[in-house]
């Protein structure tokens, strides 16, 4: 029977679990709101609350975060990457080059800048040779997945889970040691991606494809006519600041070009402004008094000099879920305007200002060039990725984040510094060396994911101590245990893949992870293997784009349905299962 303390710590999770299903408040809000309860009810001490705080994972982590943003800084796996895709070949080919080495990059790095810096690659790639990108794109984010199996640090789904061995009385997870169960998976993951995503995924339209296509969206340039109207005037004088539809991108003076235009910018004549818009806007621009077109309407280019246009993918710590653009402030607050949003395969229709952003929409922006280096390190947004088709090239400097990695993983796989003490090494060398700044190292670190880490191993500790993973663990052996051992790992496998599917993957892993060592020690399993074969479910994200962010972050570019997921997700998810099943007991006997 459960204890009081049980059941009140049930109650609680359950209510976090129906609050980050629902996406209504960030994450680290919930998990840390519900460990706060937790406290007050007095189920759990300020040291067991509070002791994710003090493990070394959540540190880790965000010391790798460092270390990665200064690869993708430097651009330092551009040339290796921009080399993959190659000339021969429709999909499989193609796919199989820019796969493997996916996977090994994820082994190592985390893997949200990996699959941004491949998106418009590969997007280019596509658009030159008339393929669909959305045959690759999801691919790429299931492969850096798998790629993350192979080590210790490959995502921080393994990295909290060997910190909370570390406190179940465990010795924490070797370097290489989830790739004993990791590999196999990976490898036989990476043949069923090249061999089945060409016929299982359809040919998707992106975003671009979509607006480009539908000439739905114009640009026009105007030329301020000397002593016109609108000569001498400011931008808000003129009027040409809150037009319906419209928006002021630029204004070339000949010498210089102005980007984002300010309200208070004066206008003189000559000036060419260049307006994006819906196709009856453009035409009323051209009846503006003061002003005269400088060439007729055309196509969305997405090679202008004058102003940059970008797709960005709207994650679920961005502050624009839930509001419209004009509740935002879009223009004034991103100095960009919306042309475009994309949504479930499909552009929304209707002005655009009044629409209801959700999570996972895609929206085409156009502003100056310097819109992602503003908002590349901001929570805001998943991916911004440019639409020119230029592919990111590496600096002189790009050496030097290389060669830290190397030495953090050398030494770390050769038990001569654990991993916590050479990433710290690694981030703070980077800032050191000018590779980034320290504002640029703070920005990279995402705090959020931090939080819900170490808050989550409050809730882990609130489960173990009030026995209810011990309670769930009896319950897990009452009903599957006639199965047998395998039986009961399959229990376990299936319902961290559903709560990953349902929340984070960290939070996933944190939760049962108690439960996975001690349905072990009642079944005479070893906890060892079921604590990494949590951790290989919690990151075994195939399903949906929301339990993961790299699934995310293609599914706009990709132009992909929710339901397109599962098409070549299953395949992955049933490997996973089957694999983690038959090898577990053998490689942990």
């Amino acid at each position: 029977m459960m204890s009081v303390d049980a059941w009140l710590t049930v109650v609680v999770i359950l209510g976090v679990l129906a609050a980050l299903v629902r996406q209504r408040t960030s994450p680290w809000v919930v998990v840390l709101g519900g460990v706060i309860v937790l406290l007050v009810l007095g189920v759990v001490t300020p040291a067991e609350a509070f002791s994710g705080f003090s493990n070394p994972a959540p540190i880790t982590v965000a010391a790798l975060y460092v270390v990665a943003a200064g690869i993708e800084k430097t651009g330092a796996l551009a040339p290796v990457m921009q080399r993959t895709l190659g000339d021969r070949g429709t999909y499989r080919l193609p796919l199989a080059r820019v796969l493997t080495p996916t996977v090994g990059a994820s082994a190592l790095l985390n893997n949200t800048p990996i699959v941004a810096m491949l998106i418009p690659q590969i997007t280019a790639w596509c658009d030159r040779r008339g393929l669909s990108a959305s045959k690759f794109l999801m691919p790429v984010s299931f492969a850096a997945v798998l790629g993350g199996l192979l080590t210790v640090i490959g995502t921080s789904t393994n990295l909290v889970v060997s910190g909370q061995m570390g406190e179940l009385g465990l010795t924490e997870i070797g370097f290489f040691e989830i790739g004993k169960l990791g590999l196999p998976i990976a490898l036989i993951g990476l043949v069923a991606l090249v061999v089945l995503s060409p016929p299982l995924l359809p040919a998707r339209r992106s975003a671009r494809e979509e607006l480009e296509e539908q000439g739905r969206r114009f640009s026009i340039e105007m030329i301020v006519q000397p002593g016109g109207l609108v000569d001498g005037r400011t931008v808000e004088e003129a009027k040409l600041r809150s037009l319906p539809g419209l928006f002021l991108v630029s204004v070339d003076r000949g010498d210089t070009v102005i980007a984002p235009v300010r309200p208070d910018t004066v206008l003189r004549g000559g000036n060419r402004l260049h307006f994006v818009g819906s196709v009856s806007k453009v035409v009323d621009a051209q009846l503006m008094p003061g002003l005269r077109s400088a060439e007729l309407e055309h196509v969305l280019d997405l090679k202008s000099e004058s102003a940059k246009y970008f797709e960005v993918v709207v994650g679920s710590q961005s502050p624009l879920v839930g509001r419209t653009l004009r509740e935002s402030g879009f223009r004034s607050t991103y100095q960009a305007a919306v042309v475009g949003i994309h949504r479930s395969g499909h552009l929304v229709d209707g002005k655009l200002g009044s629409q209801t952003i959700r999570l996972g929409d895609t929206l085409i922006v156009v502003s100056d060039p310097d819109f992602r280096r503003r908002w590349r390190d901001h929570s805001d947004f998943l991916l911004i990725a440019g639409l020119d088709g230029s592919p990111p090239a590496a600096t002189p400097r790009a050496w030097i984040p290389v060669t830290i990695l190397v030495l953090v993983v050398g030494l770390a796989a050769f038990d001569v510094l654990p991993i916590l003490q050479g990433s710290l090494l690694g981030a703070v060398a980077l800032v050191l060396s000018g590779v980034l700044s320290a504002q640029e190292a703070r920005r990279a670190v995402d705090l959020e994911v931090i939080l819900v880490i170490a808050a989550a191993f409050g809730l882990a500790s609130a489960m173990q101590v009030s026995g209810l993973a011990n309670a769930v663990a009896g319950g897990l052996v009452a009903s599957l245990g006639t199965f047998g051992t395998a039986g009961v790992l399959l229990g376990l496998v299936l319902a961290t893949i559903v709560l990953t599917e349902l929340v984070t993957n960290n939070a996933a892993a944190l939760l049962m992870l108690p439960v996975a060592v001690a349905t072990a020690e009642s079944v005479g399993m070893d906890p060892r293997g079921a604590a990494i074969a949590v951790a290989v479910a919690a990151s075994a994200s195939f399903l949906s784009p929301i339990g993961y962010q790299t699934n995310m972050m293609v599914y706009g570019p990709g132009g992909y349905r929710f339901t397109d997921y599962a098409r070549l997700g299953w395949v992955l998810t049933v490997l996973v299962i089957l694999a983690t099943v038959v090898l577990t007991p053998l490689l942990w006997p």
